[in-house]
């Protein structure tokens, strides 16, 4: 007989579309990962009360409430998981640490560093992590296996892009994305945070840049684009774009790694595939491999499917709660985790201090 998997009830704040990809890594986890956890959908809240309970009918969650703040302290409630807008992440994320919960968090962090501080400082002590799903791409997971074996050699250059065309519509401003008091910033937060975690997680710490932003839409309150050149605490030279108004591209998050002994290439719209460029190969023989990552030995093709059937968007967030509650079971730390996600919103606060002064930022060493 199997042995008796712990129960852990979640309580979600939010029910957009993040909440979806969130609540379906829920029900999945467990048929793809060895947890010693069985999650219980306990209670969804959110403001839109027929909208809520639509949701919770489809994603199968036994409770709704409208009071989040009643929500985090309830004795029932072990995870408290939080998907809505960025201004509230910090308030329900520190009712919830203050509370012992577990808290899982959307990411931008915060609106700002010092609110991101404050949330790792709360949560200090307790379980957590912050959705950078793209870590768990399995290109990406193995991407960063080459590079921890060596296999690129000192870095020269890295180059990031994030670019979508969600903002070329102005009916768009009419969401909390592009609304300053409640997304705290556009393009920066929502599309260069992927990309600056990434950064950190395949090439280091940043060590300095130099920023500028730009809105297309007159009187929108927040970037619609974004461009950066970065030095990397490795010696590395980079330069980041992130756009709104990237048309042509539906999710085109990508980047590209340079290195004295081979070079890296990855663009999510292509997310089982991975370039490589061995630069040790005999000189008749160099020749850029696109490498399909689905198996056999790839990260997580032991969880997912057989060698050469695909996986998708939804996987990443399901390898994510995997990895999680695995660490969790272990008595490990998480990453990426609220300290993680530190590391990235100072880059995003350099990013808006330079583009402020035009001029170069220096981030502090760590």
């Amino acid at each position: 007989m199997p042995s008796a998997r712990k129960q852990l009830n979640i309580a979600m704040i939010g029910s957009g579309s993040i909440a979806r990809a969130h609540s379906n890594a829920f029900h999945q986890v467990s048929h793809f990962f060895d947890v010693p956890y069985s999650l219980n959908l306990k209670v969804v809240s959110a403001r839109n009360q027929s909208k809520l309970e639509a949701f919770a009918r489809q994603w199968e969650w036994a409770e709704t409430a409208a009071d989040w703040q009643e929500l985090v302290t309830r004795k029932d409630i072990d995870v408290v998981d939080i998907a809505v807008p960025n201004a509230l992440h910090a308030p329900i994320a520190i009712a919830a640490a203050k509370a012992g919960k577990i808290v899982l968090c959307e990411k931008p962090l915060a609106l700002s560093l010092a609110e991101a501080q404050m949330m790792a400082a709360a949560a200090k002590n307790l379980p957590n992590l912050v959705w950078f799903n793209y870590r768990r791409v399995p290109a990406v997971s193995f991407a960063k296996q080459l590079i921890d074996e060596g296999r690129l050699g000192q870095p020269y250059h890295y180059r990031a892009y994030y670019f979508n065309q969600s903002g070329v519509d102005s009916a768009k401003g009419q969401t909390w994305r592009y609304r300053a008091s409640e997304a705290g910033s556009g393009a920066i937060g929502d599309l260069l945070s992927h990309s600056v975690d990434m950064a950190i997680y395949l090439n280091g710490e940043i060590a300095e840049l130099s920023a500028t932003k730009h809105t297309f839409i007159p009187g929108r309150e927040v970037d619609d684009a974004v461009l950066l050149m970065a030095r990397f605490a490795n010696g590395s030279l980079g330069t980041f774009e992130a756009s709104r108004f990237g048309v042509g591209r539906r999710n085109g998050n990508g980047f590209e790694i340079y290195g004295a002994k081979g070079s890296l290439g990855f663009d999510l719209e292509e997310m089982n595939r991975l370039q490589f460029f061995d630069a040790t190969d005999p000189g008749k023989l160099q020749a850029n491999r696109n490498i399909l990552v689905t198996g056999p030995d790839h990260p997580y093709s032991g969880n997912f499917w057989k060698p050469g059937h695909l996986v998708g968007y939804e996987h990443t967030f399901i390898a994510t709660m995997g990895d999680f509650l695995q660490s969790l079971a272990k008595g490990e730390p998480f990453h990426p985790n609220f300290d993680d996600a530190v590391r990235t919103q100072a880059v995003l606060e350099a990013v808006e201090a330079s583009a402020q002064s035009r001029s170069w930022v220096k981030l502090p060493a760590r």
